[in-house]
């Protein structure tokens, strides 16, 4: 429970291992007091009875110690509010009251309430195990208020000399690379100017000085946000570092509130950590399987996806006799994907229409589903509900529900345009033939896909059309919510041409993600290892493809790379089954039924990453109880060169564990510091080893 002073001006949130504490001056300016390891009350108002230091000239004793700053008045540096109303701009707020709100609850929070004339600005912390969620809300009750920008939080950091900046970069096919470098004095700004959260960045950063795997302070932020957004981490002259994000990619407005209405930010979260990059995302982890992804604790199946099989050229029979043989695999989940529905025998049409293509599945998809069924298989379908084709019933009947500028050229993509979800007949449409369609069929699994870019975001006659970027997003949620609430059997994944939709936002609704198109399984070691500083195993799918990957690269690789890369995920298999050889199918059925045991550590356990990939040797470790399992990865060996041992972590050093692939019984303390010989050798090698406490 929050801890409050006896003057009601400072506050405490404690978790764990992490407290967090804020300030309120005699001025009513609300400052930053401490985000790291636990402190008292006490300690907290000692460091509030800190003087403010003296401002050099041109700048603010404000700057990088106020909690969230706002614009105008004495501060400099980046707004986290700004508000435009026609009197003015900006905003002279002062303080009101504080709040305990769901006090006992999981869901107990801190809010404090502000006021600049008619509008009233709340800001919420909750502190779920050692990660502190913030957001604010903001209420008119006077003429219209237009929100620039409205971050969730700023963050401010403890002095430090040397931070480093850590996040993930890329682009479609090559996602969460992970990055760091020096913070150099300025702003660094990442973010989507893109209507989703992008291939290009997740919307996490990570801050420390000397931290290494396993050792030292890490600060991490993690916005929960699906559409555009912006994080910026900001050096300041005095060398103080404030991290500021949320929703938006500037500050060309969010939202025009008039009298009653309210706008509240996603979720921006925060995690301080003291165990290194791995403890940092071993605490990110537990926080989504605890508190954000629906039923983390229930298994994830193993799929098979017929894209890659069959492509458009999608027929019943065909779908009949790819099911029959995943099954012979051990395959739990089977999923259509693009090409079941209207008039979609190419990427030119169809989109928008939700029915199933007569000529295809002239019964519709119940008899498909029911065979799934009756082999021992869910059924899984593939839709993209926010696009549209112009070739499409849909669009002939509303041209004007898309996203487009007056006058101007309609962008396509992949022969698409982007449905504008603000609208309230739109989200109508998509909720009733959606509804239908889960309905209508045994439907278990929907992949849900977002395959293009917002480019003409505009929306003609509306009388605040800027509003549609974040309305876009809430309407996307709100659709899932109530697609979940009518049917709570099925399971949804979040798809954007791989991984161009991942974020906090979508998490909360979604039991998995596609991590990215590019399954060649050496390239994926790089793109889970970024994924991995945040996210954690149990929505990362990842499948085993056929060779070679001609989508990309060319490359080929054994099944076994292929499978032991794909296993430190959730499992699921793309391949053209009706291709593979009696050989290759009774391998992989091993590798199916090897996965099923293990499962319950790759999506439940505590990661280790015992190698980065790019050397010669990679590997992680997963722990759940008194099991221990590492998959690890040999990408090339030069004659001579010997494979080093692989010191593994999170074991007790006076316990004995057996390996179950040798039987033999290696002391903790000796796997913890000498390792254990893998056995790998040549070129996309790869081992699975368990280890159990006896």
């Amino acid at each position: 429970m929050p801890e409050i002073a006896g003057d009601g001006r400072t506050w405490l949130l404690s978790g764990p291992k992490s407290a967090y504490a804020v300030h309120l001056t005699e001025d009513d300016e609300l400052v930053h007091l401490h985000w790291g390891p636990r402190i008292s009350l006490a300690d907290a108002q000692a460091l509030a009875a800190r003087p403010l230091p003296d401002a050099w000239p041109f700048e603010s004793a404000l700057d990088g110690r106020e909690e969230y700053p706002v614009e105008g008045g004495p501060r400099f540096v980046r707004p986290a509010l700004s508000v435009r109303t026609e009197e003015r701009r900006g905003t002279e707020w002062t303080f009101e009251t504080h709040e305990i709100a769901h006090a006992g609850s999981a869901d107990e929070e801190l809010r404090l309430r502000f006021r600049d004339a008619a509008l009233t600005i709340t800001l919420h912390y909750r502190m779920r195990a050692d990660v502190v969620e913030r957001w604010v809300t903001l209420r008119n009750e006077g003429p219209a208020a237009e929100l620039l920008r409205a971050d969730s939080a700023t963050w401010t950091l403890p002095e430090r000399d040397g931070w480093r900046l850590s996040h993930l970069h890329g682009r479609w096919a090559a996602e969460s690379r992970l990055t760091a470098a020096p913070l150099t004095y300025g702003e660094h700004v990442i973010g989507s100017r893109r209507g989703h959260t992008g291939h290009q960045h997740l919307p996490w950063v990570a801050l420390d000085t000397d931290a290494t795997e396993e050792r030292g302070e890490v600060y991490g932020c993690a916005l929960g946000w699906s559409g555009s957004w912006r994080i910026a981490v900001a050096r300041l002259p005095d060398a103080r570092v404030q991290i500021t994000g949320g929703a938006g990619h500037d500050d060309s407005g969010l939202a025009r509130l008039t009298a009653g209405e309210s706008f509240t930010t996603p979720v921006f979260a925060g995690l301080w950590s003291d165990e290194g990059f791995g403890g940092a995302s071993r605490a990110w982890h537990a926080y989504q399987r605890a508190h954000v992804i629906p039923g983390a604790d229930r298994d994830r199946p193993v799929l098979f996806n017929s894209w890659e099989a069959t492509g458009f050229d999608i027929s019943e029979e065909r779908q009949r006799a790819l099911a029959r043989r995943a099954a012979r695999l051990g395959v739990e989940l089977f999923v259509v994907d693009d090409g079941w529905f209207g008039a979609r025998t190419s990427d030119r049409a169809g989109l928008g229409d939700w029915t199933p293509n007569p000529d295809r599945f002239p019964a519709g998809l119940g008899p498909l589903a029911d065979e799934v069924h009756s082999l021992g298989m869910r059924f899984g379908i593939w839709v993209e509900p926010e696009m549209v084709n112009p070739d499409s019933e849909l669009y002939r009947a509303h041209p004007d529900w898309v996203q487009h500028q007056t006058g101007r050229k309609r962008t396509e993509f992949r022969n698409q345009l982007v449905l504008n979800l603000a609208r309230e007949d739109v989200q109508e449409y998509l909720w009733e033939r959606l509804h239908t369609l889960l309905s209508s069929a045994p439907v278990d699994y929907v992949k849900w896909d977002f395959n293009r870019c917002f480019t003409d975001a505009g929306w003609p006659g509306d009388s605040y059309p800027q509003r549609l970027w974040a309305d876009h997003v809430r309407a996307l949620y709100t659709l899932l919510d109530r697609l979940r609430a009518a049917h709570p059997g099925v399971a949804f994944e979040s798809c954007s041409g791989g991984g161009g939709r991942i974020d906090l936002g979508v998490l909360g609704r979604t039991e998995q993600v596609w991590t990215s198109d590019n399954t060649d399984p050496l390239d994926r070691l790089a793109i889970q290892h970024g994924f991995s500083q945040i996210h954690p195993a149990c929505v990362m799918a990842a499948w085993v493809t056929d060779i070679p990957n001609i989508q990309l690269n060319g490359r080929t690789s054994s099944l076994r790379f292929r499978f032991v890369s794909a296993m430190a995920g959730v499992l699921g298999i793309g391949g053209d089954l009706a291709r593979w050889s009696d050989e290759e199918l009774a391998e992989a059925r091993g590798w199916v039924d090897l996965y099923k045991e293990i499962r319950p550590l790759v999506q439940r356990g505590d990661l280790y990453r015992l190698r980065p990939p790019g050397g010669g040797l990679s590997a992680v470790q997963y722990v759940l109880g008194d099991e221990t399992v590492v998959l690890a990865w040999l990408r090339s060996q030069h004659h001579g060169e010997p494979v080093p041992a692989l010191r593994l972590r999170g074991l007790d050093p006076t316990a004995a564990y057996e390996c179950r692939e040798t039987g033999e019984v290696h002391r903790g303390a000796v796997l913890l510091h000498h390792g254990v010989r893998l056995g790998l050798r040549g070129d996309l090698d790869a081992t699975v080893l368990r280890l159990r406490h006896i």
